[in-house]
């Protein structure tokens, strides 16, 4: 065991680093996002994908909102809902998804009532009509008036803003201060809320918060049953409606037993109101139970019920919600279904899971099983796979993965619990991993061999990468995706001329050693050969690199940075300023060794190749320092472009989409992209021939960058063609006739 005491002190130093994550020492983000990727999966792998019948949602829809009118809706409206649905559609209890934080006066009464107290004080008739009228212009007092003595929930919002402000009203407590008093339990805490009008709120049955619990990713997953809010403990929308139902039944939160609390363990486990039993994990939130995806509930439109236009079977007995699917509303969620999922739905979800019983538990005692897990095995994994063969190193890593795969997936589908997995894949991968790659670090044998035999040919910053695996490679011609590089120095015959031959050796030496450095070691290229002062590069072999575009448009705009710090050198030895033009393009090109009897090297062919060259040489004409093709552009994804022509290069028939990669995403300043905004509509003015137009962009995007050439050259351009129009069918193609 004495020669694997170094990997055994590693694989016990990476299990102790998960344990960290599983305890809570500190969070590691790859770790938590895993787990909630694997949750999703099971969730979503397992749901019924049945509709759940004995819960409608009453949608205040797209349709609710033309027929209807904006939200909210006038407060009489709203009774005559209520009354509609209970008297005529015998809902058996509706809950409120939305808020009444804000009294009604679309019924003119507030007008009135100044009236009343002001101008017509003394006009007897006017107060006896008014007093007359008034019960039904309080249309705040009929709805309150329909909400009394009917099985009504109303919901409100929490909120935790700088400076929260506490809006209408909350309902009572369901657990007052001091419960949990000496217990270290992990409830959600709120500062403010929107609640509902006092006056609503005396009438309801009772009161629910209606927040989810949105985990780090902005997905939704689970809802707090309790909240705390000033010190007492406050019910969710889900579980004020089941109590409801159940004649309200007082709030038990549900704690194991004393011995288990004198080791040190306090967890709430458990919610019990009534005969019902819900499990809560550590923050007290129920795990939503979705069913399926998006419409897993019966809905009706509002405007159907208004209008008696709704089925009355399918919302006879029903447990009926009120919430919008209308975008406009913004109540809708990300979830594991679905990324835009109807924020009532989740509600309806938990409601159906609290009928089944089929919320699983992720108790605060799972902590435990998960640490004794990565125990387990990582100090079995640490010690035995230093001691084993590579074949059964891989058995014994594969079958630690299974067991916890198994228990995991055991817990869930047979004891309804959420058992973490993704800290148990990750620790016996990394186990795996790391003595593998330490394997192949010590045994450097082989690794020198092919050294020897293929570092002729390929650039030694590539040969290590190919050395982990060399029979996954040859020097044999094969067809690739690469990307090609080419640059060269704008105005060499000149600047060679200014130069002593001693300078310009120096010169070009310190040119080309940075661009090198550049390309082979910070962006992982491959250099293939200098052609005096010009340079060519290519990115995806003999290593394949899937961001190979990427990559070579990162090391053409490094290039272009570190031109600039080589010209403050070049400016105080009194030597001319340095400017490369770049030009890059990704396609299929045979790559390989290649050559003649004399000389052979490791280079590419193929059109893509000549594509690039000619790209270089376009960079002058535009004004702009890098141009790369359409192939390249479009294979990266989080880079900004700006679009430059539609070209024909010599010897090719087909147009060709070229940009000028601006830098990533993120990092470009808000100025640019808005002068990159301005300048794409100047671009499809100008294939539109719409000159007026592109002359009037030109003279604000020249203000913006005076020393953009590129505005200048278009300017140009439109000038020729106000003289001489461009033909019939003219589709904005620029062609070249030289290289």
């Amino acid at each position: 065991m004495k020669q694997h005491i170094v990997r055994i002190a590693l694989g016990l130093a990476i299990m102790l680093f998960f344990l960290g994550h599983a305890t809570q020492i500190y969070t590691v983000g790859i770790i938590t996002q895993l787990d909630n990727i694997i949750y999703d999966a099971r969730l979503v792998l397992t749901m019924p994908r049945k509709k759940d019948e004995r819960i409608v949602i009453l949608d205040i829809d797209e349709k609710s909102l033309q027929e209807l009118g904006h939200w909210p809706w006038p407060r009489d409206l709203m009774a005559q809902l209520i009354d509609k649905l209970f008297d005529k559609y015998q809902v058996a209890i509706v809950g409120f998804d939305v808020v009444f934080a804000e009294a009604d006066y679309s019924s003119g009464i507030r007008t009135l009532e100044r009236f009343a107290q002001n101008e017509l004080k003394t006009v007897p008739e006017f107060q006896q009509a008014f007093q007359k009228v008034r019960p039904e212009l309080d249309y705040d007092g009929l709805f309150a008036k329909s909400l009394k003595g009917r099985p009504i929930v109303l919901g409100y919002s929490l909120n935790n803003e700088a400076g929260a402000k506490r809006i209408a009203a909350i309902p009572d407590p369901v657990l007052p201060k001091g419960t949990f008093t000496g217990r270290s339990i992990g409830f959600t805490h709120w500062d403010g809320y929107i609640g509902t009008l006092p006056e609503l709120l005396k009438s309801a049955a009772a009161g629910g918060h209606f927040n989810p619990y949105t985990d780090p990713d902005g997905i939704v997953r689970r809802v707090p049953l309790l909240v705390e809010f000033d010190g007492a403990y406050y019910e969710a929308l889900s579980l004020a409606m089941m109590r409801t139902l159940l004649g309200f039944p007082k709030v038990e939160p549900g704690f194991p037993p004393e011995r288990f609390v004198h080791r040190g363990y306090a967890g709430l486990e458990w919610i019990k109101t009534g005969p019902l039993v819900i499990p809560v994990d550590d923050t007290v939130s129920a795990l939503v139970p979705y069913r399926g995806d998006k419409f897993s509930f019966p809905y009706v439109s509002l405007a159907d019920v208004a209008k008696d236009r709704a089925p009355t079977e399918l919302l006879k007995g029903k447990i009926a919600l009120v919430g919008t699917t209308a975008a406009g509303l913004q109540d809708l969620r990300s979830t594991p279904v679905a990324s835009v999922y109807p924020g009532v739905e989740v509600h309806a979800n938990l409601l159906s899971g609290m009928l089944d019983g089929t919320i699983k538990q992720k108790p605060p005692y799972m902590l435990g099983a998960e640490v004794l897990l990565l125990v387990v095995s990582g100090v079995a994994l640490a010690v035995l796979i230093p001691m084993l063969s590579a074949l059964w190193a891989s058995l014994a890593a594969l079958g630690a993965l299974a067991a916890a795969a198994g228990l995991s997936i055991s817990a869930w589908t047979q004891l309804n619990t959420v058992l973490p997995f993704a800290t148990g894949l990750l620790m016996i991968g990394t186990l795996y991993t790391m003595n593998m790659a330490y394997g192949y670090f010590v045994e450097s044998r082989s690794k020198r061999q092919f050294t020897e035999l293929f570092g002729q040919y390929v650039p030694p910053e590539l040969v290590d990468k190919m050395a982990s695996d060399p029979e996954k490679y040859n020097m044999e011609p094969r067809a690739a995706e690469l990307t090609i590089l080419f640059s060269d120095v704008r105005g060499f015959t000149s600047i060679s001329e200014a130069l002593k031959p001693e300078d310009l050796r120096e010169y070009i030496n310190d040119y080309l050693t940075t661009m090198s450095g550049i390309i082979r070691g910070g962006h992982h290229g491959t250099l293939d050969k200098y052609i005096g002062d010009a340079i060519m590069a290519f990115w995806g072999a003999p290593v394949d690199d899937t961001d190979h575009a990427r990559n070579g448009v990162l090391a053409a705009i490094a290039m272009q940075k570190e031109c600039q710090a080589l010209n403050e050198k070049f400016v105080e030895r009194g030597w001319p300023k340095l400017k490369i033009g770049v030009g890059l393009n990704s396609g299929n090109v045979r790559v390989g060794d290649m050559g003649s009897q004399v000389r052979r090297a490791y280079t590419v062919m193929g059109d893509a190749v000549n594509v690039a060259s000619r790209l270089e040489g376009r960079t002058k004409y535009y004004g702009v320092g890098i141009l790369v093709g359409e192939a390249t552009r479009n294979a990266i994804k989080d880079m900004v472009f700006r679009e430059i022509d539609r070209i024909k290069v010599k010897g090719k028939d087909l147009a060709i989409t070229i940009f000028e990669p601006l830098g990533l995403e993120g990092e470009v300043s808000r100025a640019v992209i808005e002068e990159l905004k301005l300048w794409h509509q100047t671009l499809r003015a100008y294939r539109a021939q719409q000159w007026d137009a592109v002359e009037l962009n030109l003279l604000n995007l020249q203000r913006m960058d005076p020393d953009c050439g590129l505005y200048a050259l278009y300017a140009g351009r439109v000038a020729e063609f106000r003289r001489s129009p461009p033909p019939e069918g003219w589709t904005g193609v620029t062609a070249f006739d030289e290289k």
